[in-house]
């Protein structure tokens, strides 16, 4: 054997035993303390649940709620147009939520759900989708009620958002994309009355720690009972997501304006036709007034409501700083019993009726309080039509 075979063998030899060696090696340190095999990894040993926990009583009632509810929600879809400087006219989409509240098809949303909608199109939770039509809109409260034509439609139940205690429970279930619904939980966390983004007041706006996320808005707050108690429509946050603040209209508030809404398309707000100027204790008693609270008539519109009814404006010209005012006239201490010490309250008694509506208005006239009937007459403007 010449030297050059000798080599080429030794070599294979050195490199077997290598080979051997390494990899006896491998799978001796992977049987002892390595990573385990797949086989291995078939054999770990877990805890397993022996059944399906059964739910407990508060989590069937929020599971009956959700089923109950959700066949009503609608996911909202709006087009409008707007104006881009490069490309012209190009469509924009919104998206919200409503509910149907009648076999007839109407359902309750948000004004700025549809607003400056050229197309809106609702989308059921069976997922089949149905042009809709713009019925009316009530924009200083952020309402608006819509239509389809569509078969087997199951109404919300609407409750009465009149005595909510704050704590009590409260349940938001939005479409907000069209595929299927959402729903949070949360409590009444107050009552209040709170400014819009367009600077109209929601009178008794419950305030609430469900989570109202974007595309909720127009969806139902329900109580623990499934009745819709609020409308869903709008968050405290700086952006854009729940913050743990929601708002929800009343429905109360809602049902009051909806025949409005279906008949003439807009709501008949009510109205006196006066020029009110709200009385504080400091200037009623510089102006010597016999209440120290109430709205004072500056003055009567010709013509209007509160001139049939023989309420009397101011009389005497005065400067409040460096703006003037009429002294002399009623001053509104009550509509229909119910107290009158600011502006909001005055606002929140006309929100509370409808144009043609009579009311006992009580006024100090001079030193003598006095009642006098009214029948509101319907403001002038302030009121959106929408077809």
């Amino acid at each position: 054997m010449n030297r050059s075979l000798r080599i080429v063998l030794a070599g294979a030899l050195m490199a077997g035993a290598f080979l051997v060696y390494t990899t006896h090696r491998s799978s001796s340190t992977l049987t002892s303390s390595g990573p385990a095999s797949w086989a291995d990894k078939t054999n770990i040993a877990v805890t397993e649940a022996a059944s399906p926990a059964p739910l407990d009583a508060e989590e069937q009632n929020t599971v009956l709620l959700y089923k109950k509810g959700l066949p009503s929600v609608v996911n909202i879809t709006s087009t409008a147009v707007a104006f881009d400087f490069f490309y012209g006219p190009v469509p924009q989409e919104g998206q919200g939520s409503g509910f149907v509240i009648d076999k007839e098809g109407h359902i309750l949303t948000n004004a700025h759900v549809i607003e400056k909608a050229r197309r809106v199109e609702v989308t059921l939770s069976n997922r089949k989708k149905y042009p809709a039509e713009v019925i009316g809109v009530d924009q200083s409260h952020d309402i608006a009620v819509i239509k389809i034509k569509a078969p087997d439609l199951q109404p919300a139940v609407l409750g009465d958002s009149h005595g909510l205690q704050v704590g009590q429970k409260v349940y938001a279930i939005g479409n907000p994309f069209g595929l299927s619904g959402t729903m949070t939980r949360g409590i009444v966390s107050s009552i209040r009355q709170v400014q819009e983004p367009g600077g109209s007041y929601i009178d008794e706006a419950i305030q609430t720690d469900a989570a109202i996320n974007p595309g909720n808005s127009g969806g139902p707050l329900l109580n623990s009972r499934g009745e819709v108690i609020g409308i869903n429509t709008m968050i405290l946050s700086n952006v854009g997501q729940s913050a743990g603040i929601g708002f929800a209209i009343p429905i109360s508030a809602a049902k009051a304006v909806l025949n409005d809404l279906v008949q003439f398309g807009r709501v008949r707000r009510p109205a006196l036709g006066i020029k009110p100027l709200p009385i504080g204790p400091e200037l009623a008693e510089e102006l010597g007034l016999s209440a120290d609270y109430g709205v004072l008539i500056m003055q009567v519109v010709p013509g209007s409501a509160a001139d049939h009814a023989g309420l009397k404006g101011g009389n005497e010209r005065a400067y409040l700083g460096n703006t003037p005012i009429m002294t002399g006239g009623d001053l509104i201490v009550a509509i229909d019993g119910q107290e009158v010490s600011d502006l909001q309250d005055y606002a929140h008694a006309m929100n509370s009726h409808r144009a043609g509506d009579s009311v006992t208005v009580t006024v100090w006239r001079g030193k003598k309080k006095i009642e006098v009937k009214v029948t509101l007459e319907e403001a002038r403007g302030g009121n959106v039509t929408r077809s």
